[in-house]
């Protein structure tokens, strides 16, 4: 879903994330967050106006295949939603255990009358890499890219996942994270910004929670505009499970909150 930027906490195109205690690149990380079976639903809501429409769900899903993490998301507008507009969009990526660094990604877009689809296959570190890219699996396999890779590339998803690993317990208020997310046959520095621990955070239908406020960077474009700023709220257990997304958007806004979830690595509590 185009919209749901929160899939890429994308960098303004001409500007690189700006200090305030960034601390450059991770290439590497251990998986301490999610269980290899967990499962994420999200409901979104698109406001227009005055009114929030609940449009679609979005379900994240990870998989275990020995030496690579699996991760999926997929993204629909309900059927009553379908007549404004439609998306079924699907995002996969495979993933290395031991650098969370991405081997292959997949995407496979519908929104209205768009279709892309998408092969990138990765070697890293420091290598290359070669993508597929057009209006059909069989337009994208007959145009292959070559593209140099610097070094600790992310896809869309693998940078998520990736996210999630980071120790937000010691971060300081304004320290930012960068990453770098390759996505269209570009590489985009992103940046996500640490703004504090709030107590008590209402998520809708499932509680208050003490969570840990993040403001990702998005691309300035047809979906943002140059002023747009994403919030998030993670669980504050060492999962740091997104509860709920909000982004302005160039016409309207949408918002993610968790509906479901199944098989965590640690338990989310909301208060009593």
């Amino acid at each position: 879903m185009a919209a749901l930027a929160w899939s890429a906490p994308v960098a303004d195109l001409d500007r690189a994330p700006s200090g305030g205690g960034g601390q450059g690149n991770i290439c590497s990380l251990d998986n301490v967050a999610y269980a290899p079976t967990e499962r994420l639903v999200y409901k979104l809501y698109y406001n227009l106006s005055f009114m929030w429409l609940a449009a679609g769900e979005v379900v994240f899903e990870v998989e275990d295949l020995g030496d690579r993490y699996h991760f999926t998301a997929v993204g629909k507008t309900y059927p009553s939603y379908e007549w404004f507009f439609r998306v079924h969009d699907r995002y996969e990526s495979f993933v290395d255990k031991e650098t969370l660094l991405p081997e292959l990604t997949l995407r496979d877009i519908e929104e209205g009358k768009y279709t892309l689809h998408e092969r990138v296959e990765y070697e890293q570190p420091g290598g290359f890499g070669v993508g597929y890219r057009g209006h059909t699996r069989e337009e994208a396999m007959a145009q292959p890219g070559e593209f140099a890779i610097n070094d600790c590339l992310h896809d869309v998803l693998s940078a998520i996942y990736f996210m999630r690993n980071l120790d937000l317990d010691e971060a300081r208020v304004g320290q930012e994270f960068p990453v770098t997310v390759f996505m269209d046959r570009k590489e985009y520095p992103l940046g996500m910004r640490y703004l504090g621990r709030e107590e008590g955070k209402r998520i809708k239908g499932l509680g208050h929670f003490d969570v840990h406020e993040l403001a990702p960077q998005v691309v300035a474009g047809e979906v943002f505009s140059d002023e747009s700023e994403m919030r998030l709220w993670a669980s504050t257990s060492a999962g740091h499970v997104p509860l709920q997304i909000e982004s302005p958007l160039s016409v309207g806004s949408v918002k993610a909150v968790l509906l479901e979830y199944e098989n965590l690595r640690y338990p989310i509590t909301p208060e009593q």
